[in-house]
């Protein structure tokens, strides 16, 4: 209670406190989590068992929106379970070592139960700021039915992630394109395409893995390879690609590890580069360390590339009614177009602070993993690049952080005290 005094004599002072008075406002004693995904869920979860109370602030309805709401009903985890465990609980272990979709949101769902998380939901972050006078970060969100609220905390951890967003191509001629035109976070299934014929922009994991669906639905899709791709096995020798790596990894140099799992695929998937998937010129792992661009892990996409199901295309030039034109100047025509073109940061967008987040990619400017601490009690979960495991990491430093400054606050108030 003696930081709620402290920021109420405070604000007694302050002008801006008549603007605060338009709205409702909420003292938080503890950190403000802004989004309830995976991250999320992991920080609150950590700060939980330390004892430290915080609430979560999250613009949807549900939990883990992008995979509630965004996702294809085929997907699965890409990588096994062990890898995407969050803190404090694994998965059940009846669930298969890839679990899909619903699996993995039943999963969040019993971890938030675990816990006694509970979002405040429906309540979109419009701008977050620390105030240097208070000594305090100021939150301002708006509610579904269009109030507003001002949140006054000393952390705030960003847990919007590396895919807030969707990004979307400037594609010339796109107003033309008469046809249907959808990102892939408003996919599905393939149902709806079937006997059409589909031009899937991106090739990255969830490209591949729509083609594949877009395929079994009886459509006809193209796939827009725009670079370079590493396509590997998603498991090698009786073991997953990814959990082979790391082991690998603990005794070889990474140039190495490189070089196998590249021999390895090149015996197992055979030369992607006559399939017109040539490969970057940095090994998977160095790329992936480098630049956050994640091997694509062959699901049975490549076999039907190989069969002529799938067929590849080079960029796109320009559209135009019914059909694309691509940069080798050949045409053709389209029912459907599908952008497996990603996500992005949007953290820019509503984090009034320069130090840590990049404005140009909403990243934190250190990689990791010196990224999750800024100045001022500000933090940042799951933008590491390297999937939950990093969040998990992450979220476990926050957690320990705050609890020692709690710890270091209490002590110095006790010393006062005793003076």
């Amino acid at each position: 209670m003696e930081y709620l005094k402290e920021l109420e004599g405070k604000l007694a002072h302050d002008p801006i406190f008549d603007n605060m008075n338009k709205r409702r406002f909420t003292y938080v004693p503890g950190p403000i989590i802004i989004g309830a995904g995976p991250s999320g869920l992991a920080t609150a979860a950590c700060l939980k068992s330390k004892g430290v109370p915080s609430i979560i602030l999250e613009k949807s309805n549900c939990i883990a929106s992008l995979w509630q709401l965004k996702t294809y009903d085929r997907l699965k985890l890409h990588l096994p379970k062990q890898f995407c465990e969050l803190p404090l609980m694994g998965f059940p272990s009846d669930f298969p070592t890839y679990p899909t979709k619903q699996q993995f949101i039943s999963y969040l769902e019993t971890y938030a139960k675990k816990f006694d998380i509970n979002p405040i939901f429906e309540q979109t972050v419009l701008r977050a700021e620390f105030d240097e006078t208070l000594g305090f970060w100021r939150v301002r969100s708006v509610g579904g039915k269009g109030e507003e609220m001002e949140w006054v905390c000393r952390w705030v951890v960003v847990a919007t992630g590396e895919n807030a967003e969707a990004a979307m191509p400037e594609i010339e001629g796109v107003e033309e394109f008469e046809g249907d035109v959808k990102h892939t976070s408003l996919y599905r299934r393939g149902e709806e395409f079937r006997g059409k014929k589909v031009l899937v922009v991106g090739c990255g994991n969830s490209g591949m893995e729509v083609c594949l669906d877009l395929c079994n639905h009886g459509a006809k899709p193209s796939l827009v390879v725009r670079d370079t791709v590493h396509v590997l096995p998603r498991e090698m020798l009786g073991k997953s690609t990814f959990g082979l790596s790391m082991w690998l990894l603990k005794w070889l140099p990474i140039t190495f590890v490189d070089q196998f799992l590249l021999i390895v695929s090149r015996l197992m998937l055979g030369d992607t580069s006559k399939l017109g998937l040539d490969r970057p010129s940095l090994g998977p792992l160095q790329l992936k360390n480098l630049s956050g661009k994640t091997p694509v892990l062959d699901v049975g996409t490549l076999a039907k590339i190989k069969s002529g199901d799938i067929k590849i295309c080079p960029p796109i030039k320009r559209l135009k009614q019914h059909c694309a034109e691509f940069i080798n100047e050949e045409t053709e025509n389209f029912d459907a177009i599908i952008l497996a073109t990603g996500y992005k940061s949007n953290v820019p967008a509503w984090l009034k602070e320069r130090n840590m987040f990049s404005e140009k990619d909403g990243f934190p400017r250190k990689p990791f993993p010196n990224g999750w601490k800024g100045d001022n009690g500000l933090y940042a979960v799951g933008f590491t690049k390297r999937g939950i495991l990093g969040a998990s990491i992450d979220a476990k430093k926050i957690a320990e952080d705050v609890h020692q400054c709690l710890k270091s606050q209490a002590k110095h108030r006790a010393l006062q005290s005793s003076i």
